[in-house]
């Protein structure tokens, strides 16, 4: 197991938040409310724009993140979440998608532009009779682009589950 890769970078990420792509995250999701296609019921509600939807800022990457206005690549260009687990992929591991959490310190809306840095924060193994288990652990800080302010942090599991 190579725990050289706790604290190493997983990437840096500037996203405007749009409001196609927040009304397209709320369907996507199944959720039906208003308040993610609607300005004036979001305001209603004391928001100044549509609100994101929670979990958004895990996709936010995806959506809003134009190549002209992204930091530089602190990873250097190797993720080494994909390195370890692309290693162990290749060795016959499924790799799945394990526990996530979200801690809003306030409510993405539209017309914010975030900043999203990601580190790897752990890396362990479990064994079972039947398989080895290697889990990293990666968290993920937005940040509020003009004030410098944390609005939504997120951490995640991957596992990798090989059999022996």
């Amino acid at each position: 197991m190579d725990t050289s890769i706790i604290g190493k970078p997983t990437g840096a990420w500037k996203v405007t938040v749009e409001r196609g792509p927040v009304s397209t995250f709320a369907a996507a999701v199944g959720d039906t409310n208003p308040i993610y296609r609607d300005r004036h019921v979001a305001q209603a509600a004391g928001f100044k724009d549509l609100p994101a939807p929670p979990t958004f800022t895990f996709a936010a990457g995806f959506w809003g993140a134009f190549a002209e206005d992204q930091p530089e690549d602190p990873t250097g260009g190797t993720n080494p979440m994909h390195s370890v687990m692309g290693a162990l992929h290749a060795q016959g591991a499924l790799v799945l998608h394990g526990e996530q959490e979200f801690t809003y310190h306030r409510t993405p809306v539209v017309g914010d532009v975030l900043l999203g840095e990601g580190e790897v924060m752990d890396v362990y193994e479990k064994d079972t009779d039947a398989a080895s288990m290697t889990f990293i652990v990666i968290r993920t800080v937005w940040t509020d682009a003009e004030s410098g302010a944390p609005v939504v942090t997120e951490q995640f599991n991957l596992i990798a589950r090989l059999r022996k």
